[in-house]
């Protein structure tokens, strides 16, 4: 990640975390949240602000990458550790991350691009399919 996307990270995370999500908990309309999963490699705690959307009681990420041919690290995360936390708001809730299935990717695409229409170009972007998380109460 280059240095000033990684210090805008952090600066998002402190200002989510103390103003429990009043300041960039929403951003253009849309929903964020912090994801925290364990780092695969150093076993450290991973916050990443992400766009979400809601699903009943789930919560569906994009590990989009902004179209990068690559899967992001947090994706990359849970994969080895599927146990995550999703804070909303001033709320974190211990959750379980599992990819989408096809058929579930399939019916909630189109949400998800309502959402955040980028997403849409940022599947055009890369020629690897961009991965739908879900995540739900553990």
């Amino acid at each position: 990640m280059p240095a000033g996307q990684k210090a805008f990270t952090q600066l998002h995370v402190l200002v989510f975390r103390g103003t429990r999500g009043l300041i960039g908990g929403r951003m253009f309309l849309v929903e964020n949240v912090l994801l925290t999963t364990t780092g695969r490699k150093s076993g450290k705690q991973r916050v990443t602000p992400l766009t979400a959307t809601l699903d009943g009681d789930r919560v569906v990420l994009v590990a989009s990458n902004g179209g990068a041919p690559k899967h992001p690290d947090w994706y990359l995360n849970l994969q080895a550790d599927p146990h995550v936390t999703v804070q909303r708001g001033g709320s974190a809730l211990a959750m379980l991350a599992r990819t989408a299935s096809a058929e579930e990717r399939a019916e909630l695409w189109p949400r998800v691009v309502a959402t955040f229409k980028g997403y849409d170009g940022y599947q055009k972007r890369t020629e690897r399919e961009i991965p739908l998380v879900i995540c739900e109460p553990a």
